[in-house]
């Protein structure tokens, strides 16, 4: 199976047929930075130069809020605090520059599951973990604090539902699309059927799919089919591992752990109910309560950044004035060219410019 969705005959043929369907002048977004890199990794636009793909909120470093990540660079420089983060939110740009530059006490984990086990190690240490992601890595946290952590380890708690921000941004009337990819992993915890009632309202394909090329090719056919056909529908491309309800434990751990509250995403502005906050029987590990933490942040885009426009895929990132000239990887000025999911950081590391 994995030799068909990456074999290059196959993903010919497919482009053959979206060719047949009419599919110059496609619009779509990619609703996931993994969709992003792997459309710019296989070259998926060369096959098909007459669809433009663009990038939407997919990238959970790129929409954590400046004023997230400056109360975790606060926390860092507090005595006797261990802040815990992921690798790509150590060089995140916000008001006083980045964990990176903050000069705090600050250690890279793959996992919160690393953090708590420095927690448990070092009893004498608050261990604050900056807890981001979408509903696919919500869960691990909600599953840590329902099995009972150690009263030294607390969380900045930035876990955003994707697919609220998803809904208020198709909602919103600023994004124009032929259709959309929608992404894998997230639907692989939420299920299929949030997106039924974003289909009916947006009238536009929608196609939940996986990340091998051949994936990200079948879910534009479809969407070229539907199309073609005067339809407007979900179809699940990515049913090996996508069901209608979803991971049904997940759900329930985070249900019980979090509930829905308003939140900042960096370039999309306050999303009603898009935030995870803890709900009150955890509040005890909220390091934002614990530690009292205020900070002054500042503009969620730095002057001149498109990021932006083009989290809600209204731009590319080589329409920004700065993408490579002033913002590359080794000095960011926006967060899309800081994770390996970020639009920029994608399109200047596999050369596509247009």
């Amino acid at each position: 199976m994995s030799y068909f969705f990456r074999d290059r005959e196959t993903a010919e043929r497919i482009a053959a047929l979206i060719g047949e369907l009419g599919a110059e002048g496609l619009k779509l977004m990619e609703a996931c930075g993994t969709h992003t890199q792997t459309i710019s990794k296989f070259g998926l636009r060369h096959l098909l130069p007459g669809v433009r793909f663009s990038s939407g909120p997919g990238c959970p470093t790129c929409v954590t809020s400046v004023r997230d990540v400056d109360a975790a660079i606060e926390l860092s420089r507090q005595e006797g605090v261990l802040l815990t983060t992921f690798g790509d939110m150590y060089h995140v740009p916000a008001t006083g520059g980045s964990l990176a530059s903050s000069g705090g006490n600050v250690k890279v984990v793959y996992d919160i599951g690393e953090a708590v086990e420095l927690a448990r190690s070092h009893p004498g240490t608050e261990v604050v973990h900056f807890a981001i992601g979408f509903e696919t890595t919500a869960p691990l946290t909600a599953y840590h604090l329902l099995e009972g952590v150690p009263e030294n380890f607390s969380i900045i708690p930035a876990h955003r539902y994707f697919i609220d921000a998803f809904n208020f941004l198709l909602r919103s009337g600023e994004v124009e699309f032929d259709g959309f990819i929608c992404p894998g992993h997230v639907s692989t915890i939420t299920g299929w059927a949030p997106y039924l009632e974003m289909v009916r309202h947006v009238k536009k394909p929608m196609v939940v799919t996986g990340f091998e090329p051949n994936d990200v090719l079948l879910a534009v056919y479809l969407i070229a089919r539907q199309l073609r056909e005067g339809r407007a529908e979900l179809e699940v491309e990515y049913s090996r591992c996508v069901r209608e309800d979803g991971n049904v434990a997940a759900l329930e751990a985070m249900e019980e752990v979090f509930r829905h509250g308003d939140a900042l995403w960096r370039g999309l502005g306050s999303i009603p109910g898009s935030g995870m906050a803890l709900r009150k029987e955890f509040e005890g590990h909220d390091a934002l309560r614990r530690f009292e933490v205020e900070v002054e942040s500042g503009p969620e885009i730095a002057p001149g950044c498109r990021c932006g426009e083009i989290l809600r895929g209204n731009a590319l990132p080589s329409e920004c004035p700065l993408f490579r000239r002033v913002c590359t990887p080794t000095n960011p000025i926006g967060a899309c060219m800081v994770s390996v999911e970020g639009a920029c950081n994608v399109h200047l590391r596999y050369g596509y410019e247009g």
